[in-house]
């Protein structure tokens, strides 16, 4: 093993942007084909993952990578979020930049692969045999997809281990942005507590696939502007006995399509405030009031980016942004936070929230709508 010695003895290339990254792969792409072209686990986890994962934590953390051979001759790397909303479309762009190189694949996210396998984990197995589902329907909350999962071995003790390997599985077979996506709730049941017939889970992905093309023709171009908008200020006092102040869009709050907009993301700002009740003085407001003016110039409401409002308590400021999608947001907020890093410390989320209900301490009393 000399040569791989030699190899990578001298000093990489520095990652400093995406470009830098696919230089640096291209320089050793052929040794590391061939060691995929082993099959062996071992060899490819010591000699290619422990080299590819540090080089991607430089140019950003929480990308991990999947590998092996098409064919023959042919290297697939699926480079993946896992899960992660936040780096779902740093992902898509790392790949949609990767240079063509005779006898590599690049995967942008884990693809659908269809039922057809199993999974077995921690004594139990997943697959067509051993799950079913059926969806569970609310009334109030008609555009929620809700699906019930039974596995026939589920029991109070192994609950734990049923959800990850059905999650595992269904990640694979769905593919990753369908399973993160098209499902906004799962729950789980033993096959003596269905409340419904069980349907065979290899049905899954068409009821998934049929629910949103209804929910995108119910949607589709929803569009609400809020320049001329009414917004309130609202205080209250929390159990510490120190003072909330929000401002918030209360014709948002009152509007009945928010499900058009189901992505909520939430940039939190900590500053230093214990000597203004925990709230930011008016220095500080003005650098928050700035960053949100850089955020908000990017994420319009024309463009299905909803500005729903802002809280402030106990050193944080918190900005609530619906949107039409996640990537756009994911995007803006990190390169935001990069900006503003040796300034200030700045965090965000990003999940599926199609009624609001974060925000929902913002809504109006009912009778006052």
């Amino acid at each position: 093993m000399s040569f791989l010695k030699n190899l990578f003895g001298s000093k990489d290339r520095e990652i400093n942007n995406i470009d830098d990254f696919w230089t640096w792969f291209s320089d050793h792409q052929q040794e590391f084909h061939r060691l995929i072209a082993t099959r062996d686990a071992a060899v490819i986890d010591k000699s290619f993952f422990s080299r590819l994962g540090p080089k991607l934590n430089e140019l950003r953390e929480g990308v991990f990578f999947l590998t092996g051979m098409l064919d023959g001759s042919t290297a697939d790397l699926v480079l993946t979020a896992d899960g992660n909303l936040k780096n779902i479309s740093f992902v898509e762009e790392l790949v949609a930049a990767a240079p063509q190189i005779d006898g590599w694949q690049f995967t942008s996210l884990k693809q659908p692969m269809g039922f057809g396998f199993g999974l077995e984990m921690n004594g139990l197995t997943f697959s067509e045999k051993t799950l079913s589902f059926y969806p569970m329907n609310r009334a109030d909350e008609p555009d929620l997809v809700v699906i019930v999962l039974i596995h026939q071995d589920l029991t109070d003790s192994n609950e734990t281990a049923v959800r990850g390997g059905t999650f595992i599985l269904l990640e694979n077979v769905l593919g990753e942005l369908n399973f993160l996506g098209n499902i906004d709730e799962i729950q789980f049941r033993a096959p003596t507590e269905a409340e419904k017939d069980p349907i065979p889970i290899d049905a899954l992905e068409n009821y998934l696939q049929t629910r949103q093309a209804l929910f995108v023709e119910k949607y589709d171009g929803v569009r609400i502007f809020t320049d001329n908008d009414n917004y309130s200020l609202m205080e209250a006092e929390l159990e510490s006995g120190r003072r909330l102040v929000a401002t918030v869009n209360t014709d948002l709050m009152k509007w009945d399509r928010k499900a058009s907009h189901p992505w909520m993301l939430v940039v939190s700002i900590r500053y230093d405030g214990e000597g203004n009740d925990g709230l930011p003085d008016g220095e500080t407001a003005e650098l928050l009031n700035e960053i949100e003016h850089k955020i908000s110039d990017q994420l319009r409401d024309a463009d299905g980016y909803l500005n729903i409002g802002r809280q402030a308590a106990n050193n944080e400021r918190n900005i609530f942004y619906a949107c039409v999608d996640f990537r756009l947001p994911s995007k803006v907020a990190y390169d935001v936070k990069r900006s503003y890093e040796k300034t200030i410390a700045l965090d965000y989320d990003i999940y599926k929230d199609k009624y609001w209900q974060s925000v929902s301490h913002f809504s109006p009393p009912s009778d006052s709508l």
